[in-house]
């Protein structure tokens, strides 16, 4: 699987989810807005049911009250008082509670009004009558009912009522039709958000698939590449380890070789220089100058003064003879130093518990002559035991703290401080100096071969620090430097606690 192709395929993954996530929010919101609504609908059609049934129940009340007034009238009956009475008295609460039921409809509160004074009319006419039937004025209460119906009232209670029932009925068609409408609305939302979300999860899992088959090709074809990587590696190890060996047998070679013509240079350059020494003599016997003046040639058998020319002549050939002979030892010193790298390329590492405080007092006390020379002391701290290579940590050790003595500041105190710590399996330890310092654009310079930083006022090859940092990588650690010009270094080298040398070896 290309890295475009997983990017599409991740792209399209995070918009499938994006959609399903907006789906179902907008489902969600839909919903709930749609059966908020459907519920609005319904309370409203009870409402309506509610106030049709209170309009009923209080024209029920005023027909009771006329039915018990006339069979009062007519009988005299306690019982027809009592039921008249109870009438009335419901119809003044019936009314209240009508009022409040349709307070949200104006046209129902202006025929409430009429209404109100209607029965208002009438309950006086009612209270009439049944004085005077009960002053056993019999006639007036007749003339009174007939007053009662000539006047219309309760026609007119009986239309403003019906009025209202006819819009009551309307607005519960209107109020019925929208409950069953949101209803519908709400359950075809629900239906189509549910397929929406059924069809989503069918592409989800679908993509899921792909991507685990995908996974499963790609982890199959991850197997079959590590097993051909493990060949490979073996091979370019194998490789690697033969290159390193015939480069080492090489370096061995070479600078064993190097030595015999630089022997012969050596010899033939002593022969050289009492060759010029003859030669002088000869010429100072010619030109008949007396044998006790002063010798121009070092190493010459006699004493003999020349003239000015020839004087030149031999201090010349003395200074020449100097400079081959400086160079001779220099290259003599970069053999030896070759030599020595390659037999110790060789050398297998031989891991040993190593009291580390111990191990580099007991290398400073080499040293102390040295720092006491440049005025400088040597602190050591706490420092972790590690298993180790004794010899190559001697020589780690050695070096850099000779490197911190050697290049200290003149005229300044030196203080050297040695001082180490564990972090996560490893030994942490950082020799720190006050000397003059690196610059930073040499830190990696100077852990090349033959390479120097600085000002070249110090002995050396420019070999220490390269054969420093490959014994750290030959054990398995790691080496940096920290420093600037004129304020100190700090070189911090990180080891393992407990090193097996069996891979290291074997990987050579």
């Amino acid at each position: 699987m290309t890295a475009e192709l997983q990017r599409r395929r991740a792209f399209w993954q995070i918009l499938l989810l994006s959609a399903g996530l907006l789906v179902l929010t907008v489902i969600s919101a839909g919903s709930v807005y749609l059966v908020n609504k459907a519920r609005d609908d319904s309370k409203w059609v009870v409402h309506t049911i509610e106030t049709e049934n209170e309009i009923n129940a209080l024209l029920l009340e005023i027909r009771r009250a006329e039915s018990s007034a006339r069979g009062f009238l007519l009988t005299g009956g306690p019982d027809f008082q009592s039921d008249h009475e109870k009438a009335v008295a419901a119809i003044i609460p019936a009314l209240d509670k009508l009022t409040r039921q349709i307070g949200d409809n104006p046209a129902q509160r202006e025929n409430i009004e009429k209404l109100s004074a209607a029965i208002g009319v009438r309950l006086d006419q009612f209270s009439r009558e049944m004085n005077f039937i009960k002053q056993n004025e019999s006639a007036q209460a007749t003339a009174l009912v007939r007053e009662a119906a000539a006047g219309d009232t309760t026609t007119t209670i009986s239309n403003l009522a019906n009025a209202m029932i006819r819009e009551e009925e309307r607005l519960f068609r209107t109020r019925n039709v929208n409950s069953d409408r949101s209803q519908t609305l709400a359950a075809s939302m629900t239906g189509i958000g549910s397929g929406l979300v059924v069809l989503l999860a069918l592409i989800s899992i679908w993509l899921v698939r792909r991507s685990s088959l995908a996974r499963d090709e790609a982890e199959a074809r991850l197997r079959d590449t590590n097993v051909n990587l493990e060949a490979l590696v073996d091979e370019r190890t194998a490789d690697l380890r033969e290159a390193n060996d015939e480069i080492q047998r090489f370096a061995y070679i070479v600078s064993h070789d190097l030595r015999s013509p630089l022997v012969n240079i050596m010899g033939f350059t002593s022969e050289l220089e009492e060759l010029g020494g003859d030669i002088f003599r000869r010429i100072g016997s010619l030109t008949r100058v007396p044998a006790d003046g002063p010798s121009l040639v070092p190493g010459s058998s006699g004493e003999i003064a020349l003239e000015d020319a020839d004087q030149q002549l031999s201090a010349d050939f003395s200074e020449a003879l100097g400079f081959i002979k400086s160079s001779i030892a220099k290259m003599d010193r970069l053999i030896s130093a070759i030599l020595n790298l390659t037999r110790e390329g060789r050398r297998e590492f031989q891991p040993e518990k190593i009291d580390t405080r111990a191990f580099v007092e007991a290398i400073v006390s080499t040293l102390a002559h040295q720092a006491v020379e440049a005025q400088a002391e040597i602190h050591v701290e706490a420092l972790p035991g590690i298993v180790s290579d004794r010899l190559a940590l001697e020589q780690i050790f050695s070096n850099l703290i000779d490197n911190a003595i050697k290049y200290l500041k003149n005229g300044v105190a030196g203080e050297i401080r040695i001082r180490g710590r564990t972090k996560l399996g490893y030994a942490i330890f950082e020799i720190s100096d006050n000397g003059r310092g690196i610059d930073p654009r040499d830190h990696q310079r100077i852990f090349e071969l033959f390479r120097r930083a600085g000002t070249q006022d110090k002995p050396g090859q420019g070999i220490g620090l390269a054969h420093v940092r490959a014994l750290v990588r030959r054990l398995g650690g790691t080496m940096s430097v920290s420093s600037e010009l004129n304020a100190g270094s700090t070189f911090i080298i990180t080891l393992p606690i407990a090193w097996n040398a069996s891979n290291r070896n074997a990987d050579r």
